[in-house]
């Protein structure tokens, strides 16, 4: 084990850590590394290399960094999308390298890496899942040059102090993937998730909503469905929560919560905590609760809107502020909180905290104030997720074309990908009712206002309801004809009662999806090239 650390601001890179107290654990798979300092320290990594012997054309699943990251098993000659190849103009000016880790994993062209959870199936197979998650991240990595595999635990910026414990390393591994895959589902016992079949209002009409589009969509909302969320568009401008559109909503959501509860729904609403707009009134009213690095310059956390900052979240008034707005609407009746850009929380990272530890504190923020009300988390770290979020999405936004705009596809790992989302769905199905319910993001039906085929549609709808804990659509499903009811009952169907789901990948472009319901057995076989399956 290689142990990187700084002690008297000296960087100290060693295989034999002489200013720590090593103990190990290995028992069933499950390997615990915990260290006592000597001497005040401050952490930058643990690594070490993982017994692995490569084989022609293995596969391996890279999960990645937050929900819309791009995770699938892939051939070890993959290329990662290195953001920083692109033009660094672009790149800076809408904050591409701010979402996903680019700010601090160097990517490299002979590495793949992952976070938390890998495997790789077949005869050489193996399933590694970390338990360190409220400490440090647990990269694995892939070294395409020397056909190694290293383990890197995450812990840059913790401070220990002499006499004081952290656990380096705590995972389970096993040398099968059938064998892994049961010891993360014994540790991770099951957790009976609600399953929720809702509406939002964000893939139709994005920030254009309003009261009366709002309504009218709820009006044709039927007893198949048990939420109805208004997303992004309520609110002036970003980070102003409190400030709801009087042009759009001339009531204000009161109204609209109510008639949501007379239909029997759960009323859900879209927020991003952690961020604000530039064009925002708190953003100039109270420009010191913008979060400021060493350099004393804003973190911009992204190109949305009219620019988007982080909210300075060791501001005392700052975190007071993000209670008050989620309290509100706690009160005013809303049941379910979509709870976006979380990710915003990793980027600058306070003295004495790795990213795994803050990101893990900020988190619990939400949950602390939400209580027992319901978290769909968004654009968030996933192992960081288990224990606060009900629910977590598990790819990146849906495109209303199958593959985004053409250029789009030469920039980041999280960019607005139908093709990528549903490679996510299937592939990360694996913490669905384990670690949260499972979000794939919206399925969508109708023939305007789109530009995916009836056979990607039809694929959309299928694998969200196959491999996830929540089904919602954007759809004004008033303007549903026969065909497209009859498609609805039957992903309903598949949602709410598909047993013993199961996905192969093969080596040509497909991936062999089976299931069961109502004691008959189901197959078909989907294209993730070009989004298009034969019927299920």
């Amino acid at each position: 084990m290689e142990l990187k650390y700084y002690k008297k601001h000296r960087l100290i890179k060693t295989n034999n850590p002489r200013d720590f107290e090593i103990s190990e654990l290995k028992e069933k798979g499950h390997r615990v590394v915990k260290a006592i300092a000597k001497e005040d320290v401050t952490l930058v990594s643990a690594s070490e290399i993982f017994p692995f012997e490569y084989r022609d054309g293995q596969e391996m699943f890279f999960n990645g960094y937050q929900s819309w990251t791009d995770s699938k098993e892939v051939k070890l000659n993959a290329k990662e999308k290195n953001i920083y190849t692109s033009p660094r103009l672009v790149v800076q000016k809408y904050g591409m390298d701010r979402i996903g880790d680019a700010t601090f994993y160097k990517y490299k062209r002979y590495l793949l890496h992952g976070y938390d959870v890998g495997y790789s199936k077949g005869e050489n197979g193996f399933f590694i899942f970390s338990l360190n998650y409220q400490t440090g991240y647990l990269i694995y990595e892939y070294n395409k040059r020397t056909k190694e595999l290293t383990l890197i635990s995450d812990l840059a910026g913790i401070v220990l102090k002499k006499g004081e414990e952290i656990t380096l390393f705590d995972y389970m591994l096993s040398s099968s993937y059938e064998e892994g895959l049961a010891l993360f589902q014994n540790h991770f016992k099951k957790l009976n998730t609600k399953k929720v079949f809702g509406y939002t209002s964000w893939y139709n009409y994005y920030q254009n909503i309003s009261e009366d589009i709002i309504l009218r969509d709820l009006d044709a909302i039927d007893n198949r469905f048990n939420l109805f969320q208004i997303d992004d568009g309520f609110e002036t401008y970003v980070g102003d929560w409190l400030d709801v559109d009087k042009k759009k909503f001339p009531n204000g959501l009161e109204p609209v919560v109510k008639k949501i509860h007379e239909k029997k729904l759960l009323a859900g609403l879209w927020l991003a905590p952690f961020v604000l707009e530039k064009e925002s009134r708190l953003y100039k009213e109270k420009p010191n609760w913008v979060k400021k690095n060493l350099r004393g310059e804003q973190v911009f956390a992204c190109g949305n809107w009219s620019g988007c900052y982080l909210l300075d979240l060791e501001n005392e008034e700052v975190v007071a502020y993000i209670k008050e707005c989620l309290t509100h609407y706690a009160k005013m009746g809303f049941d379910f909180f979509k709870l976006d850009f979380l990710y915003a929380a990793g980027l600058e990272i306070p003295p004495g905290y790795s990213r795994c530890q803050y990101q893990y504190k900020c988190y619990k923020i939400l949950r602390d104030t939400l209580k027992d009300k319901i978290i769909l988390g968004c654009g968030a770290n996933i192992i960081n997720s288990y224990g606060l979020f009900d629910y977590l999405r598990v790819g990146p936004d849906v495109s209303l074309i199958f593959d985004d705009v053409a250029y789009m596809k030469f920039f980041h790992r999280e960019r607005i990908s139908t093709k990528t989302t549903l490679q996510n769905t299937i592939f990360r199905s694996v913490f669905d009712d384990r670690l949260f319910g499972n979000d794939p993001d919206v399925f969508l039906l109708r023939d305007n206002n789109i530009e995916l085929s009836k056979e990607q549609k039809y694929s959309l709808a299928m694998i969200n309801s196959l491999f996830s804990s929540v089904l919602m659509t954007s759809d004004n499903i008033a303007e549903y004809d026969e065909e497209k009811n009859a498609l609805l009952n039957k992903v309903l169907d598949n949602f709410l009662h598909a047993k013993n789901v199961r996905f192969n990948k093969n080596t040509n472009h497909t991936i062999d999806i089976s299931y069961d319901l109502d004691k008959e057995h189901y197959s078909f076989s989907y294209n993730f090239k070009n989004g298009v399956s034969n019927n299920g």
